[in-house]
């Protein structure tokens, strides 16, 4: 069987299985950077040097990011260790040569709580635009969430909102989809002044349903906004999803455990939290301080 025909196999095993936008990600990368190599190759006679001989090509036609070369091998691993697992397919090549690329984390890039407030005056002239960064800053939700909530997901007397679906753009398409994770399906508890704000918006709204969206946008629009809003703020430009940061940055300041944290944002493991450590405020002093008066009882 050629690598071409078994990619058909491995299309029809996982598509359904996965997220439209994730696999359309998934199958670009396979389509336009694995298979013009590999689809005539009977699969079960690709080794370890042709994948080195693959990984070369790549390094030496593109200037790929090392992320983004991590990410195609990844792809191309991923196929063999489905033909392992299932096919099977003695060995996977590709690990067998080994990855290439590394990954990198982007630097966390954040606001101030008087970089946010700055910004956010700036943008006031759009009802839309203020509302919709107060619910990204306050709530620390993702811009996908933020994009597909309606009237419905708010409970204005129990103070909470509901994460239960995400919205984006595919194909020219307006999709909602299941929020990114099992953990991003959550209640937020907003602060009393959030919640006048919704409502305020909501009213300004000429005759919204409980499910239709409150924000009929792209990501686009708000990356406009990010820029105009920064520009006439005088303050950095930040990308939208380290308004999140921003957020995260702030609980961490006003002294919340990671784990309370994690809870509030929808971070599948605590372990994604703990990144912003460099943020946590050393209590090392404040611990001994501590445990020297629950010591010290014994001596009184």
């Amino acid at each position: 069987m050629t690598f071409a025909s078994f990619f058909e196999i491995y299309e029809q095993d996982k598509k359904k299985r996965l997220k439209e936008n994730t696999w359309e990600s998934k199958s670009h990368i396979i389509r336009t950077k694995i298979l013009p190599y590999f689809e005539d190759r009977k699969i079960a006679e690709i080794e370890a040097k042709d994948v080195i001989a693959w990984q070369n090509k790549l390094m030496s036609e593109e200037k790929y990011s090392p992320t983004y070369l991590k990410t195609i091998h990844s792809q191309l691993s991923a196929i063999f260790n489905h033909a392992v697992r299932f096919y099977h397919l003695p060995y996977n090549p590709a690990q067998r040569a080994g990855t290439v690329g590394s990954e990198e984390h982007k630097e966390m890039l954040f606001w101030t709580k008087e970089e946010y407030i700055k910004f956010s005056d700036a943008i006031m002239d759009k009802p839309l635009s203020f509302y919709a960064f107060e619910l990204l800053y306050w709530c620390g939700i993702r811009v996908g969430e933020l994009l597909a909530l309606t009237p419905a997901d708010f409970d204005f007397e129990k103070k909470t909102l509901t994460i239960n679906k995400s919205y984006q753009r595919l194909k020219g398409k307006d999709l909602i989809t299941s929020p990114k994770t099992v953990k991003s399906n959550r209640t937020i508890k907003m602060p009393q002044f959030l919640c006048g704000e919704v409502q305020e918006y909501i009213g300004m709204l000429y005759e919204i349903k409980d499910n239709e969206r409150l924000f009929p946008v792209t990501k686009s629009y708000l990356h406009h906004e990010m820029d105009r809003g920064a520009k006439i703020a005088a303050i950095k430009r930040i990308r939208i999803h380290d308004i999140r940061h921003s957020a995260i940055s702030l609980l961490i300041e006003m002294g919340f455990s990671a784990l309370a944290i994690a809870d509030r944002v929808g971070h599948e493991s605590i372990d994604i939290t703990y990144r912003y450590a460099h943020l946590f405020p050393n209590k090392q002093t404040e611990m001994a301080e501590k445990l020297n008066l629950e010591g010290g009882e014994r001596f009184e």
